[in-house]
């Protein structure tokens, strides 16, 4: 498996560092990338986190805007230059910095979420509500989906005229 996939709950240590999934750690290491790339979220109050998978995916963004423009200026400041890179200890464990915690809310425990490229960490409690906020959208979004395809004209309905 080459993506971050599923979910997990770990707590901080008394030292401030929190074990990341062996699942991604494994990711991690085939991606090559020494330690961990990490930047706030754009989106949540979350912390997005990586390798070089992640940094092709911004590099991608960036790409789609005009060298110096402000677009990519804008972009470039919110990812990178808040962005930093965490060291993995030899037991896979990081140390999370203030301006992390602060800014996802972390006090005790920490949750990893896989997206696929990329994995988030959040505190547990703005995950589980942000989660349940995202199921409702994607069953609001397949009801329309849906619908679309079931319509007249629609291939749902196209197909059964045949």
């Amino acid at each position: 498996m080459d993506r971050f996939v599923s979910q997990f709950t770990n707590r901080l240590d008394a030292k401030g560092r929190v074990s990341i999934p062996a699942s991604f750690r494994a990711v991690l290491a085939r991606d090559g990338f020494e330690g961990l790339f990490v930047h706030p979220s754009l989106d949540a109050p979350a912390v997005e986190c990586g390798g070089n998978a992640l940094l092709r995916e911004i590099d991608q963004l960036l790409a789609l805007h005009a060298p110096y423009s402000e677009e990519r200026s804008s972009f470039s400041m919110a990812l990178f230059g808040a962005s930093e890179i965490l060291k993995i200890d030899s037991d896979g464990r990081v140390v999370l910095s203030e301006s992390i915690k602060e800014f996802a809310g972390i006090t005790s425990e920490v949750s990893f979420v896989g997206q696929g490229e990329k994995f988030q960490i959040w505190e547990p409690g703005r995950f589980h509500a942000h989660f349940e906020e995202a199921r409702n959208r994607v069953r609001d979004l397949r009801k329309q989906l849906n619908s679309l395809y079931a319509g007249p004209g629609g291939p749902r309905s196209q197909g059964a005229r045949e």
